[in-house]
């Protein structure tokens, strides 16, 4: 979990206009950090398979949200996964 702080930074990051915390690209944003998280998680906990299935929804919903996100506005799609470091 995020802490309120963590959020905070983030939604101020990748808001488009302000008071903006619920664009495409804020939950994208929100959604990388809980899965980098959880993924630091699993390194010492490898049987957690409780948080493994909701570590598979963030995944899951991240996907629909991106793949959102390039049907309206390619550039931003490609934009925002360089910023948030994804598809290397």
């Amino acid at each position: 979990m995020l802490t309120v702080d963590e959020k905070q930074q983030i939604i101020k990051d990748y808001q488009v206009k302000e008071n903006d915390t619920g664009s495409a690209a804020v939950q994208i944003a929100l959604l990388t950090a809980d899965i980098r998280k959880l993924t630091e998680h699993f390194k010492t906990h490898k049987h957690d398979n409780h948080s493994r299935r909701g570590l598979q929804k963030k995944i899951n919903q991240r996907r629909k949200l991106l793949d959102y996100v390039k049907r309206k506005n390619a550039k931003d799609y490609y934009d925002l996964i360089k910023k948030l470091g994804l598809r290397r």
